[in-house]
């Protein structure tokens, strides 16, 4: 379970990279997809150029976070449950704010991303899986 646990966490990682790019502006994830421009509180305080930015630097903050605590975990380090839970939390809040508020294309908007960190957040929490011994 830990080693499963530890791959999917840095695999999700990796998923927060691709958002970068695209919300950077290196490439497009899917055609027409304007995230996070059009963010219900970014976009309307910032515009939508900053918001691209602050959405780069937040999912660069979210991946190098995540791959931290996916490493711990892997090499069963006592502190990796902090960073992960840290790191959810923090991706979550991310594309929560970044989101435009409409209810339409929501996995264009980070929707599978919030509910895998969110089902993280209940493996931790409430199974509190992996036991490690510690």
């Amino acid at each position: 379970m830990r080693i499963f646990l530890g791959i999917f966490i840095l695999l999700h990682s990796l998923v927060h990279l691709l958002y970068f790019g695209h919300s950077a502006g290196f490439f497009e994830l899917k055609p027409g997809m304007t995230w996070p421009a059009g963010s219900w509180l970014f976009s309307r305080l910032l515009g939508d150029g900053a918001s691209r930015n602050l959405a780069s630097v937040s999912l660069i903050l979210a991946a190098v976070s995540l791959a931290a605590g996916g490493i711990g975990l892997l090499m069963s380090q006592t502190w990796w449950r902090s960073v992960v839970l840290g790191a959810v939390a923090f991706s979550s809040i991310v594309y929560i704010l970044f989101w435009n508020g409409r209810m339409q294309n929501l996995d264009g908007q980070g929707g599978v991303g919030l509910l895998i960190d969110v089902a993280i957040l209940l493996i931790i929490l409430v199974f509190r899986l992996p036991q490690l011994g510690f």
